[in-house]
């Protein structure tokens, strides 16, 4: 247990200044730099050692400060990346390299990364790649597959930007990069003054327990430095949260009985040094374990126990497409097959924990915290804390990483509720393993598929069956349940088709939004089918894909007919020429190695951006001031994958201006409208309209006032606005016209949202106004006596419709192979069990191979430019297309993921090949 120690100090030098501090007996070096001397670019992921993000150089050398105690620094020299910028040229040289790359993406493990390679540039400054990777080997980043920053690392040449003026086309450097190369961007932890109070939770140990408080009053009054406790009876409004009405059904804190582990009964609020000194097992709380389910066959067995009382047979809910009669066309098909397939829960592991800092303003209650969906944050706090409105602001930080996590509540609640208590400040920051333990997953399923097809290759019905294990509450699960059955068709034409998705709760953490929505679970068995539907047909597997390509003006399974912009065939047909030399390469590879077999597998797949059927809206405002600064108020959260360069580029291009003039106004539920969540890939397509839209109409605006032709060129100037119009100049003096409420002479905002249409009880209608597509070639690599399976290159073709910024596109691209990668062959969460990154492994900077990335682009009717969203589609085709290679280099076929060294091992013995 942490204890003072008074009068002693520890003096060390920090970035080149001399210091001294008294830690804690045990205080982390990484603690003491952040809390006691304000370097918090120095970033926390796991205080195990785990993801390298606080590395810090120590006389020179790398060091996980997570892992060495404060007083260990005393006599040497400690440098941060905040140090390390203003006056080392290598790392300044590196910053460079990094944004021009667009090697940082959300930013929260560059940091580590660069103080890591900044020493390797010291001792080689021109490592090559393998070098690179031995250096930064020990540093996890969840966004960017890696390959940019071993670009920078390495020295690569730096891609082309484009045009001067940053319009849409133009591979414009991040414009909020310089912050995540610095180490200036803050994030969730990095906002609370130092000694503000902290929260720590009292969480469930068990999957299902009941469980009852002793005297919490005593307890208060007898524990030094704790203020308040929170429970149940603490929440003003409804003990309740969640994200779809109808299934707001996740409490607070539990009243009666906790549904999973790490279900939280009750907080505590104290000074940092009584929460750092509080001993869990000391607080009056008494548990009663309970029996549990927690897969789905025992949660729909006979008289299980009911996790929701309004919820028979523990059904969350189904979602249902049903085109033609799927079991006649498979009665009339030449060839059918058919197989179950099992996935598993996946963890986010982004390298920022939830985090946040909440204080009143007034009678105002104002959270700072890390999130993809700042008014839903808001309305969510609305009905909790019984407030209104304006009443409730939220003013989001950096976010170190989402992937569909951070759109639910999690530290929000606790948070607003401790300020409103003490009246006081306070903070929370999920350790990794409360972040892993408590929050949502990717929902493992339980598939079985049946496909048809005629001697010519022709698809004539598919039949889908899946359960989705939901966890504990319903988070985002009626969004998977409702999506899957809309894309388990795949992009192709299936005139026959059934489909049912049923959400199931068990005790286990919430399964809730992960970059696809349940879609790249559905695509595994669709894609790994289609390979055996073609070798059964005696076809190839990539003219089988285009045999049976969806093509512009064929209906959906949902009967849905788009007239342009279907460009799943120019994908496929994108990888034929990496589809022939890679099969003769591993044709000849295989030949000359006896154990070690390569193969060669492809996957596609579609996604359908905005929400399903539902009404999908975003707002962009923007403001230009009387000295002639133009502000765009951005409100589409940027959790790294560009939303704020790429918006603003769209905005730049509608106006006529070069985007080096825009000044980004972030989301902030006071001044910025909403952007709408970050989630189901949307915000290029649904925040970037509305940013066309507010940018034309400030145009028309400006041209208007100088009596101007649609061809006039903008000039914003100080104080001034210059139009040339031909051979015309037309002045407009902006210190003369009188400004709004904000400050503006001239503003714009405006509104779009999708055009889409109901489901019927067929799911037949128009669930999405776009979708965008992709195709994978993987080679992988499989040692038949190991079990273990390397992916060589990845070939991965995308269509975006009109790429906005090709350099983000890539990026984007990169982060969804290596997180498919890493569903395919690795990534296992197993509750209670796997509750870190040691014993949850995510893929490191080794695990990724090449990628090289092919961009289609085919125009979308309804996309800004006709530009679609791509978030979700970069990691569907991955984890197919392993699959199929390893079927492709040893002869087993994989049904369960992930395919870890233990199960393919066993399959290949099972097979006899090994």
């Amino acid at each position: 247990m942490d204890k003072s120690i008074s009068n002693h100090t520890t003096d060390f030098a920090l970035n080149g200044s001399p210091v001294s501090i008294s830690p804690r007996a045990g205080e982390r070096l990484s603690e003491a730099l952040r809390e006691r001397l304000g370097a918090r670019d120095v970033k926390i992921g796991c205080n195990a050692g785990d993801c390298g993000a606080c590395t810090v150089l120590v006389d020179g050398a790398p060091v996980c400060a997570c892992l060495m105690p404060a007083q260990q620094a005393a006599g040497r020299e400690v440098q941060t990346l905040s140090g390390l910028i203003q006056t080392d040229p290598v790392s300044q040289d590196l910053a460079e390299r990094f944004r021009a790359h667009g090697a940082a993406q959300c930013g929260i493990c560059t940091p580590g990364m660069m103080v890591t390679a900044t020493a390797l540039l010291r001792v080689d400054p021109e490592p090559d790649e393998q070098q690179a990777m031995d250096a930064l080997g020990g540093v996890l980043c969840r966004c960017t597959g890696y390959r940019k920053i071993l670009d920078a690392v390495t020295g690569a040449p730096a891609p082309a930007t484009g045009p001067a003026d940053g319009h849409t086309g133009a591979s414009v450097p991040r414009l909020d990069g310089l912050a995540k190369i610095t180490g200036t961007e803050r994030f969730g932890d990095d906002i609370a003054p130092a000694g503000t109070l902290e929260l720590l939770l009292i969480r469930s140990p068990f999957a299902r327990s009941g469980f009852a408080f002793g005297d919490l009053d005593r307890f208060l009054e007898d524990t030094p430095g704790i203020e308040a406790i929170l429970t149940a009876k603490d929440v003003p409004g409804r003990n309740l949260f969640g994200t779809i009405p109808g299934f707001i059904d996740q409490p607070v804190f539990a009243t009666t009985e906790t549904r999973f582990r790490g279900d939280p009964v009750a907080a505590v609020i104290g000074t940092p040094e009584a929460i750092a000194d509080f001993d869990l097992a000391g607080f009056p709380v008494t548990w009663e374990e309970r029996p549990a389910v927690q897969d789905v066959e025992a949660a729909m067995a006979d008289g299980a126990p009911l996790l929701h009382a309004d919820r028979t047979g523990n059904v969350m809910c189904a979602g249902r497409v049903v085109h033609g009669d799927a079991e006649a066309a498979l009665d009339r098909a030449d060839m059918v097959v058919e197989a179950a397939f099992r996935t598993r829960f996946v963890e986010h592991a982004y390298i920022e924990p939830e985090a946040g800092y909440a204080r009143m303003d007034g009678d105002k209650v104002e959270i700072h915290a890390c999130t993809q969906a700042p008014v839903m944050d808001q309305e969510g706090l609305m009905d909790i804390l019984a407030l209104p409105r304006d009443k409730v602001r939220i003013v989001p930080s950096a976010v170190g990483g989402g992937f569909g996590a951070k759109l639910d509540l999690s530290v929000q609640p606790y948070l607003a509720l401790g300020a409103l208590k003490t009246g006081k400040p306070v903070r929370l920051t999920y350790t990794r393993t409360e972040s892993m333990q408590a929050t949502t997953k990717r929902h493992p399923a339980e598939m079985r598929v049946r496909i048809g097809a005629m001697r010519d290759g022709r698809l004539s019905g598919l039949v889908f069956d899946g359960e989705f294990n939901t966890g504990a509450y319903a988070s985002w699960g009626p969004t998977v349940a409702n999506r899957v059955p809309v894309h388990a068709s795949g992009p192709y034409r299936v005139p026959d088709y059934r489909c049912v998705a049923t959400g199931v709760y068990t005790h286990n953490p919430p399964s809730g939004a992960f970059r696809g929505f349940g879609v790249p679970q559905a695509a595994i068995a669709q894609e790994c089918l289609f390979d055996e539907l073609a070798e059964e047909l005696g076809m190839d597997a990539l003219e089988f894909r285009l045999s049976n390509a969806l093509q512009s003006g064929e209906p959906t399974v949902c009967g849905q007919v788009f007239d342009k912009g279907v460009g799943i065939t120019k994908c496929l047909e994108a990888l034929r020429d990496g589809w022939t030399t890679a099969k003769a390469e591993v044709e000849t590879f295989n030949a000359s190695s006896e154990t070690v077999k390569r193969g060669v597998g492809l996957g596609a797949g579609w996604y359908g951006c905005g929400n399903t059927s539902l009404p999908n809206p975003s707002t962009i405002k923007a403001g230009i001031t009387p000295d002639g600064r133009l502000r765009l108020h951005q409100g589409a959260m940027d959790i790294g994958q560009g939303a704020n360069t790429v918006i603003a580029q769209i905005y730049a291009t509608a106006l006529g201006i070069p985007v080096e003039m825009i000044e980004l106004v972030g989301a902030d539920t006071d001044v910025t409208p909403d952007g709408g969540k970050t989630s189901a890939s949307r915000q290029t397509y649904v925040s970037g309209n509305a940013a066309r839209l507010s940018g034309e109409a400030m145009r028309a605006q400006i041209l208007a006032r100088a009596n101007a032709g649609t061809e006039a060129v903008i000039l914003l100037e100080h104080g001034a606005m210059r139009i040339e119009d031909g051979g015309r100049t037309h002045i407009i003096d902006l210190g003369a016209l009188d400004p709004d409420a904000e400050g503006y002479v001239l503003r714009s905002e405006e509104t779009y949202d999708p055009p889409t249409k109901p489901l019927d009880e067929n799911g037949q209608g128009v669930p999405y106004a776009q979708f965008g597509y992709a195709a994978h070639l993987i080679v992988v690599e499989v040692d038949t006596r190991m079990g273990t399976a390397r992916p060589v290159r990845v070939l991965a073709a995308h269509d975006v419709g009109h790429a906005i910024n090709p350099e983000l596109v890539e990026g984007q691209v990169h982060g969804g192979v290596a997180q498919g990668l890493g569903m395919a062959l690795m990534e296992e969460y197993i509750p209670g069990r796997t509750e870190n990154l040691h014993d949850y492994l995510i893929p490191t900077i080794g695990d990724v191979p090449p990628i090289e990335t092919l961009i289609i682009e085919e125009p979308d009717g309804h996309g800004p430019y006709g530009a679609k969203g791509l978030g979700e589609h970069a990691l569907i085709p991955t984890a197919p297309a392993i699959l199929n290679a390893i079927r492709n280099a040893c002869g087993v076929r994989m049904r369960e993921l992930p395919v870890t060294p233990s199960r393919l091992r066993a399959a290949i013995l099972e097979q006899g090949h090994g």
